[in-house]
């Protein structure tokens, strides 16, 4: 495949030969100078149309068929065509085969930044962090996604499109509350996931029957002696998986419905690592792309003007507005997250006095892309932040730390500035943007009222004083309530354990649950 001679292509046009070629000189470049370990890699061109269908699937290639996602495609389709939004260069699935899909009206030297980019930076990244190699499956997923598309239209011929839509409603609702946070769960085989269902379905129907014979069912039947430790510790609660403790334990849900939920909360775990690094993903595949780019001209395998070509594009991915300008809506990850990168080559090559003392451990190392390949497989985003964020960056990106707290009339006042203390404030705060135990809302279903109404029972640690917005709660409840097939309470607590608000909901009298 290597074409190790020559330019790579003239002018703007390219054909499979040419995209081949440049898939070889970008792959030499990524295993010799900068021994990245990547997947298989599998290039598939498509059209616009079909990026759009991408886009509306969550950029899977295979999902099954929900009115969400034609919803978004619509809505896509009518921003692009009337040129209110561009589409990206390019989608890659985190899969073995690692599957890049390239817009075909990208001009040669987009495909070469395309290819680096997401066949080389994003693959390396995929498959070294320790967050995609604990929560994820890229052996299985397409084979799973493939079952769960037949999967949910079997059920669609059996039970109706309309009861299956629903169930898929109110699992979507929740699917930012069906995934694990914190390991010591075993590590998903989605391959083993279709041949499992069946004897899954059939073991917890008999644990199900088992818990439920318990609960009284008339006023003729005595009061549960459930203890409470016992409940608990058969419920397994506290639950942070939401979705899990429905398919285990409501009630009223179908087996096909619980095979529904299981394969939601499959997939929103497999997107969970994505959220979490998401400067650092961005981050690794622009610099990687850089270098490749850059070592590229070196080689002159590309010429100045497709260099050129390539800065522009690569300058407009990684433009940063200054805090006043009107464009400006917080960091742009693939700016920080390049920048970041590129500093922290600069502190392993040529250290100052200052990087010395803040980065004793790798300052004059000389080794870049060992330490970059150390840190892009053991960091997230926040504990990248926390630990690499230098003061001159900061300089550089004029940071500073401003403390909004509507209980202070004086108005908004400036917390950290830069000086030693100040630094070290802006880059916890800054870190603290990306840490999912602040930015996610921790719920976990805490109890459940055997003995009496079957109420289900959450709580809602409150962070700061951040309460849930009441509408959208009031919403997702009733989902939660439909699925669980009776009342559900939510409590909104502080660290104290003072109850600062309360949600509630009942079932629909059409609920999901049959």
């Amino acid at each position: 495949m290597n074409d190790t001679a020559g330019r790579l292509y003239q002018g703007a046009d390219w054909d499979f030969q040419t995209l081949q070629r440049i898939h070889g000189a970008c792959e030499e470049v990524a295993k010799s100078d900068l021994c990245l370990d990547t997947y298989p890699n599998q290039i598939e061109v498509i059209t616009a149309e079909q990026m759009l269908d991408a886009y509306s699937s969550v950029g899977m290639p295979l999902f099954y068929k929900h009115w969400s996602f034609g919803k978004q495609f619509a809505h896509q389709e009518t921003f692009y065509r009337k040129g209110l939004m561009g589409l990206a260069y390019e989608i890659v699935i985190n899969s073995s085969p690692c599957i890049s899909y390239l817009m075909e009206e990208n001009t040669a030297t987009m495909q070469t930044l395309v290819i680096a980019h997401a066949a080389f930076g994003h693959n390396h990244f995929f498959k070294n962090n320790y967050l995609f190699k604990q929560w994820t499956d890229a052996d299985g997923i397409l084979d799973y996604l493939d079952f769960a598309k037949r999967y949910t239209a079997q059920c669609e011929e059996r039970f109706g499109h309309i009861a299956v839509e629903q169930t898929l409603d109110a699992a979507h609702a929740l699917m930012s509350h069906g995934v694990y946070r914190y390991p010591g769960k075993k590590k998903l085989n989605l391959r083993d996931e279709e041949k499992r269902a069946k004897e899954r379905r059939s073991h917890e129907e008999s644990v199900f029957n088992d818990l439920w014979r318990t609960v009284p069912t008339g006023p003729h039947k005595s009061v549960s002696e459930l203890s409470a430790e016992r409940r608990i510790a058969m419920l397994g609660l506290p639950q942070e998986n939401i979705l899990y403790f429905l398919e285990k334990s409501a009630p009223r849900l179908q087996p096909w419905q619980r095979e529904l939920l299981r394969i939601v909360r499959h997939i929103a775990q497999y997107f969970y690592p994505q959220g979490q690094t998401k400067v650092m993903n961005e981050g690794t595949a622009t610099y990687v792309h850089y270098r490749i780019m850059t070592r590229l001209l070196e080689k002159e395998r590309i010429s100045d003007g497709n260099f050129l070509e390539f800065l522009q594009s690569h300058t407009n991915v990684v433009f940063q507005p200054d805090f006043d300008d009107p464009r400006f809506s917080g960091f742009n990850p693939y700016a920080l997250g390049f920048a970041m990168m590129q500093d922290i080559e600069r502190i392993v090559t040529a250290p100052d006095d200052e990087d010395r003392e803040w980065f004793p451990d790798i300052a004059g190392r000389g080794d870049v892309m060992g330490v970059l390949r150390d840190i892009w497989a053991n960091y997230r985003d926040e504990s990248f932040v926390s630990q690499f964020l230098s003061p001159r960056l900061m300089r550089h990106m004029r940071m500073f730390h401003l403390h909004d707290d509507p209980a202070e009339p004086e108005g908004i006042r400036v917390g950290a500035i830069h000086n030693e203390q100040g630094y070290r404030r802006i880059r916890r705060q800054l870190a603290r943007q990306y840490d999912v135990g602040v930015v996610d809302a921790n719920i976990e279903v805490v109890d459940v009222d055997l003995a009496g109404d079957r109420r289900l029972i959450l709580r809602h640690t409150v962070v700061n004083g951040a309460l849930l917005n009441e509408v959208d709660a009031k919403r997702v409840l009733q989902h939660l309530a439909n699925l669980w097939s009776y009342d559900v309470s939510l409590r909104e607590v502080d660290s104290s354990g003072k109850v600062l608000k309360e949600h509630a909901a009942s079932p629909h009298v059409a609920a999901v649950a049959a």
